[in-house]
This record gives C-alpha cells, structure tokens and sequence, in this order.
C-alpha cells in the first residue's frame, strides 16, 4: 500500500466527516504530528487539563493586607473565582511561574518601609489551594520584579528601610530552596514591573525611572540596558507573550509596548479603561489581562488587550475583592 497524505482542517467544536476519498484528500480533525508541533508552540494547542490560568495574588485594601488567591481562564471572560489563601498577608510582591507551578515572594505587611519579608510560596496552578513555603530570597524586600522561562524564576530589584535594591535573584521553579543571586540591575530601584519571553526577562521602569533592563534567563550575569519607556511608571502591571511585552497603568492609563528579542524604547499601545496604579497583570500567548489597582480607591477591575494587536483594553470581568498592589502571574506567561 502506498503511503498517503493525510491533511488536517481547522479544530472544529464539532467532528466534521471527510470529504472525498480521504486517504488522498482532505480529512478534517485529521492532524499530522508536525501541525500538533506548530500550534503547540504558538500556545493555541487545546491540552486537557491545561486551561492556561491567571493568579492574582496578596495586595492590599481599604481594611489592610490580604493573602487572597484569586485565579481566572485567560481564554474566557468572567469573574475571578477564590484559588485559596498565601501564607502571608502582604502587599507589593512579585510572582512568576511555570506551566504548573506559581511562586511569588517578597512584600510588605504595613505598609512601612521597615516592614518587608524574604519569604517564597508556591501553589499548582491546575488545583486549588493554599500556598505552600518554597524558601528565601537572599534578601527581604519589596517592590521587586518576578519573570520566567519555563523552568527558571527572577526576582529582581526592590525596596527595603531606606534602600533600594539592584539585586536580582533566581529559582527553579519544579524545586523548593532558596533563591540564588543571578547578578545587578543597571540602576537600584522598586515598585518596578517586568515580563519574559521563554528565554529573556525584561524589567521596566520603577521609581521615576523610565529605564528598561533584560537578562537572559538561563545563564546569570548582570542586566543590560533595553531602551526608555515613553513614560516613566512604577507600581504598574506587565505580561507578555512570546514575542511581545506591555507595561500597563503606574498613576496612568497608558499602555505600551516592546518587541522582546529586539531592543528599544517602548511603543504606545493603547488605552488601559481608567488612569490605575497597583494593578497585576498576566497573559497567555494571545491575550494580557489586567487585574485590581488603585484610583481614588481600591478597585475589583479586570481588564484585557490582544497582546498582537494595538488597541484600548476591554471589561474582562471582576476580582473577589477590590484590591491593588497585588502580583500577577499565569502558567501560560511569557510563551510557555
């Protein structure tokens, strides 16, 4: 018997009988393996029990701090839904992730600069459930910056008593231990914000800075200089996917963007629904979501951008809680 050309369709919600003598023809719902590798890689395969999720973590209301997990369908849209609690009541950490596993450290439980911890939890994104210790940072701190690739966490930068901080650490994220120092930041600062693609991480902003940094994750060595945002933020919400990462809010409804495997200053993107600082993001290979924040008040606001495109963000639906100040992140972020 000869060997046959077996051609995929489009994915249909519904099985679509082939057309035609189908060992030569078109067989829709048919997938040769090098069609699964493609759009794999673009992030748009459906994989059972991956609903490629998005975590709002901690933050702070009008009545204090909170250790809140709240956790969405990036995909869909819709109210957050209650994920489990962290161990800590804290406010401005930072977060990162793999595929299955979140990890977020660092933060302040007053508000007061001598207030901060170096503590590091994990939760598995795919459950629900409260958050189990990891390690330290090498330093407590707050106001840092969290990225990933798919096996490797950053921490970096931040604030503490009356410092600012170039430190930038690391995990593995598959493990538990402490973090390990990677190397410095171009400039010391908090309240800054950052995003990743599988291989580089890119810290934006912080203080009055408009400075952009990146590293590549999986070697260690110190940040490099990116480019300038157009508009100098802190305290404000970054995502990305593979290609492309967005700097949102910061005292601003300003959203902008950059090219992550280039260098560069960023670019306007578009319009965040209100001028928002403390506001989390995350994404997954399509779409950037916007979560919580502060105007004149704490807000439950989440909001999304396709991240492809330029454009003003969009209703995506509502936290738990109004809160702000709170970490973000995805097991579908930066590409993975």
């Amino acid at each position: 018997m000869s060997q046959k050309n077996w051609n995929a369709g489009i994915i249909r919600p519904v099985a679509v009988a082939p057309a035609g003598p189908f060992q030569d023809g078109a067989a829709s719902g048919v997938w040769t393996l090098d069609q699964v590798s493609y759009w794999q890689k673009q992030g748009l395969w459906p994989v059972a029990g991956n609903s490629q999720r998005g975590l709002f973590i901690q933050g702070a209301t009008a009545s204090g701090q909170v250790n809140v997990i709240d956790y969405i369908t990036i995909a869909s849209t819709g109210n957050a839904t209650d994920f489990g609690d962290a161990s800590l009541k804290v406010y401005i950490s930072a977060a990162c992730a793999s595929s299955t596993r979140a990890t977020f450290a660092g933060g302040t439980e007053s508000g007061s600069i001598f207030s901060f911890t170096n503590v590091i939890e994990y939760v598995t994104i795919a459950s629900v459930g409260n958050a189990t210790d990891f390690g330290d940072l090498t330093f407590g701190r707050f106001g840092l910056g969290g990225c990933n690739s798919s096996t490797r966490g950053v921490f970096a930068g931040g604030s503490a008593a009356f410092n600012l901080f170039n430190i930038i650490d690391y995990i593995t994220i598959a493990s538990t231990g402490n973090a390990t120092d990677f190397g410095d930041l171009t400039l010391a600062r908090g309240n800054l914000s950052s995003c990743s693609s599988s291989t580089r991480g890119v810290f934006g902003g912080g203080g009055s800075s408009n400075i952009i940094d990146y590293i590549t994750i999986a070697s260690t060595g110190n940040a490099t200089d990116f480019g300038d945002l157009i508009l100098a933020q802190n305290n404000f919400g970054a995502c990305s996917n593979s290609t492309r990462g967005i700097f949102a809010g910061g005292a601003s409804n300003v959203i902008q963007y950059i090219t992550i495997a280039s260098t560069g200053n960023t670019t306007d993107f578009g319009d965040l629904l209100i001028s928002i600082s403390g506001v989390a993001g995350c994404s997954n290979s399509t779409r950037g979501v916007f979560g919580g924040g502060y105007t004149t008040e704490y807000v439950n606001t989440i909001q999304y951008v396709t991240i492809a495109s330029v454009g003003n963000s969009t209703s995506f639906g509502d936290l738990t809680s109004a809160r702000g100040y709170l970490a973000g992140t995805s097991s579908a972020n930066g590409g993975l």
